[in-house]
């Protein structure tokens, strides 16, 4: 049974989630703080958690406090709020389950729906097969058996037994509840007094009670599912285990019923995953050797002793051995995440404490809290996922809240990794506002959370949409990360000023290398800096990866000044700070990009886009082609007329280009050859 569906109504922020979404394996819920993440997470657990989870909803502190006073004014029943829903898809398993109740009746068996109230009262639904039949379906039949009954001894005691019964009954009314049950009594008393051989009496009384006994059948489906349906897990950050865990106070806490389950619960799963009790441990602590008889001569003493002796030993061998075991698992997925292969995780019992070590590549042992929060929260999460897995995690739902939220961002990209393992045996969600957390891959597995005011309450998108620029803002930082990291996938990196200088080389560079001509190496990356000042940045950043790097700076105030940087100065050798003014132009004083190609970009305007500036270009042939068209053509934009050149390219190729321009690509590319070889 797979999650597909949920609603979360009337719980602490949300009003109304609206139906989203859920993925296979995980799905992210991302928004902001105080969006309502942990609610929608909260909520969802209601729907089946854990044996041992108590007080799923209070009305006093679960329902909108915004909303208590109407619903204790107007007297509404808590058994008809909804609080969440959650509807599921059948396996192969589930449906041959089905089947064992009446295979045809549940033939059409789709999904299952489980509905949680204010009240904790639960419901159920199973689509796909009818619920109840109506009575129109049987008035026929019901008229028809009235009539035979009337030709019997007795018959006509029945007949006016099932007249009362079924007045003011409309044609609509299901056959459900009391109804159904005294129909089918009354069918019970009526079989006795029918004729066996008149077959279509026997027809119509078989039609009505199968008709009458269908809710019957159909309520047998929920006895059969609800027990597979996957538990709801809860883990919040909160849940930690601690450094010392004082193992008789804890015993005591549990024999009194006074544990605190925010403080306790990450070490009753240590415990637990143990397959100790912390009085079991206590115990075993507090027991003292066994001691030597006073007659060592006596044997059936001595054999008492080394009786006593051996029990005693093999206890603490015991002990020490599942210590181990479990420190040994947890070392190897905290290594998996943590990426040290020297680290190991000791679980150790000194007198009254347990205590969770951790030994350094040195050998040096320190206590779990002297490492840094987000190793403890790696530790404790795996040791609460182990110990709830040998039980009710092998058909488990798990609601993460803010994991890895202590991580370091790159280890919150390996932990990220983790969890699709994870989710290859468990679907997952998990709430984030972590842009490390959510991959560029998996943006169909994003559920954008939003409350944009209380009185509308907590949203879930299935779709990317959002009225908050703050409910997107991880999926933005996600994409930003991996599009910065791209910019390291090249050795040699060619810095230009902006995205249309990008689409200018790149589509010249293609067409001399088309037409066979000597061109800009392949192995060159374009990288847009988006302004000329932004250009010394990008530099920076690729020169500190070891990379080579040269920049590409138009001849304007922009670019001189930019080219003049101390900075960039510092940082490239002279050959690789290139200026267009170096390599063409003509006339013009501070040339661009666009004016190494001056000419074909005049006669691609006119013929693509209708921009004719032909005669100012040939009357002013000192002054830059672009604040030509940028004074005549209303509406100019560089990227339609980058466009336009690409798209002209398409059908003419580097010959058609003119001599001037030709030779200033040439001189540009040997030189941006030259300075990153």
């Amino acid at each position: 049974m797979r999650l597909i569906k949920a609603t979360v109504t009337n719980y602490r922020s949300v009003i109304d989630s609206t139906e989203f979404e859920v993925e296979s394996d995980k799905t992210i819920l991302v928004g902001p703080n105080e969006a309502g993440k942990t609610a929608v997470l909260r909520a969802l657990q209601t729907v089946n958690p854990p044996k041992d989870e108590k007080d799923l909803v209070e009305t006093l502190r679960d329902y909108p406090r915004g909303r208590y006073n109407d619903l204790v004014r107007e007297g509404q029943d808590p058994g008809d709020v909804v609080v969440a829903e959650a509807r599921f898809t059948l396996d192969a398993g589930d449906l041959a389950a089905l089947a064992e109740i009446d295979p045809g009746f549940f033939a059409g068996a789709k999904t299952f729906q489980l509905t949680r109230y204010l009240d904790n009262s639960r419901t159920w639904m199973l689509y796909g097969v009818l619920r109840n039949r109506l009575f129109k379906d049987i008035e026929k039949d019901v008229a028809r058996l009235k009539t035979h009954l009337n030709g019997r001894e007795e018959g006509a005691a029945l007949v006016a037994e099932i007249e009362a019964l079924l007045k003011g009954v409309t044609p609509a009314r299901a056959l459900a509840g009391k109804l159904a049950t005294d129909l089918d009594g009354w069918l019970e008393r009526a079989l006795v007094v029918m004729d066996e051989d008149d077959e279509k009496a026997e027809a119509q009384f078989d039609r009505i009670r199968a008709a009458v006994r269908h809710g019957q059948t159909w309520s047998k489906a929920g006895a059969v599912l609800i027990p597979r349906v996957p538990v709801f897990v809860y883990y919040s950050q909160y849940f930690t285990v601690r450094p010392r865990i004082h193992l008789a106070n804890l015993a005591q806490r549990q024999a009194s019923g006074e544990i605190d389950e925010g403080y306790d619960f990450g070490n009753l799963c240590l415990l637990d995953l143990l397959g100790f009790t912390a009085q079991e441990l206590a115990q075993m602590d507090s027991q003292p050797a066994p001691t030597l008889p006073p007659n060592q001569a006596d044997q059936n003493a001595m054999a008492a002793y080394r009786e006593q002796e051996r029990t005693w030993q093999n206890q603490r061998d015991d002990r020490q051995y599942q210590l181990n075991a479990a420190g040994v698992a947890l070392t190897k997925q905290i290594r998996d995440v943590w990426g040290d292969e020297n680290l190991q995780l000791r679980l150790v019992v000194d007198g009254q404490y347990l205590k969770v070590v951790v030994v350094d590549d040195l050998g040096v042992e320190v206590e779990l809290d002297q490492r840094s929060e987000g190793f403890r929260w790696l530790v404790s999460f795996f040791t609460v996922f182990r110990a709830q897995a040998k039980n009710q995690l092998n058909n488990a739902i798990l609601l993460l809240d803010e994991p890895g939220l202590h991580l370091h961002p790159l280890k919150q990209r390996e932990f990220r990794r983790t969890v699709d393992v994870l989710a290859e045996d468990n679907q997952i969600l998990y709430t984030t506002h972590s842009p490390f957390m959510v991959g560029p891959e998996e943006l169909h597995r994003v559920r954008i959370v939003e409350m944009t005011d209380r009185t509308t309450g907590t949203k879930v998108h299935t779709r990317l949409v959002s009225d908050d620029p703050r409910s997107v803002f991880p999926l933005q930082a996600a994409l930003g990360y991996d599009l910065a990291q791209s910019m390291f996938s090249q050795t040699r990196n060619l810095v230009c000023e902006g995205l249309t200088d990008m689409w200018f080389l790149e589509g010249v560079a293609a067409a001399m290398r088309e037409a066979g001509e000597s061109t800009l190496r392949e192995n060159i990356a374009i990288v847009p800096a988006q302004s000329a000042s932004k250009v010394v940045y990008y530099c920076t950043l690729l020169h500190s990866q070891r990379l080579k790097v040269a920049a590409l700076l138009d001849s304007d105030a922009a670019g001189e000044k930019a080219a003049t940087q101390d900075d960039l100065v510092r940082l490239l050798k002279k050959n690789q700070i290139l200026r267009t003014k170096d390599f063409g132009g003509g006339q013009v004083s501070g040339p661009e990009v666009e004016d190494l190609l001056r000419d074909t970009l005049v006669q691609v305007a006119v013929d693509a886009l209708g921009w004719n500036v032909t005669a100012t270009a040939a009357a002013q042939p000192g002054r830059r082609i672009v604040d030509i068209f940028t004074a005549e053509i209303t509406g100019f934009s560089k990227y339609k007329l980058a466009k336009a050149f690409l798209q002209w390219l398409a059908t003419h190729g580097w010959g058609d280009l003119t001599a001037d321009e030709q030779q200033a690509w040439q001189a540009l590319f040997v030189a941006v050859n030259k300075g990153l070889a």
